[in-house]
C-alpha cells in the first residue's frame, strides 16, 4: 500500500486557508517559471467534434 498524507477535505473556509498555508514554497506558483511563448490556440477538429456530437441525446 502507498503511504500517502492524505488531509480530509476542509469544512470551512478557515480550514483551506489552514491547508493552503503548508503548501511547501517550491509549489506556490510566484516560484514557477513563465512559459516562454504562448501555447497556440485550441481548436477543434473532427476527433473533437466527434465526441460531443450527439451529446443533446444524452442530456
Amino acid at each position: 500500500m502507498n503511504a500517502l498524507n492524505v488531509a480530509p477535505e476542509p469544512e470551512n473556509i478557515g480550514e483551506l486557508i489552514a491547508d493552503c498555508a503548508h503548501i511547501p514554497a517550491a509549489l506556490q506558483a510566484e516560484n514557477l517559471p513563465l512559459p516562454r511563448e504562448a501555447a497556440p490556440p485550441w481548436t477543434v477538429d473532427d476527433a473533437c467534434h466527434a465526441q460531443v456530437a450527439e451529446l443533446d441525446a444524452y442530456v
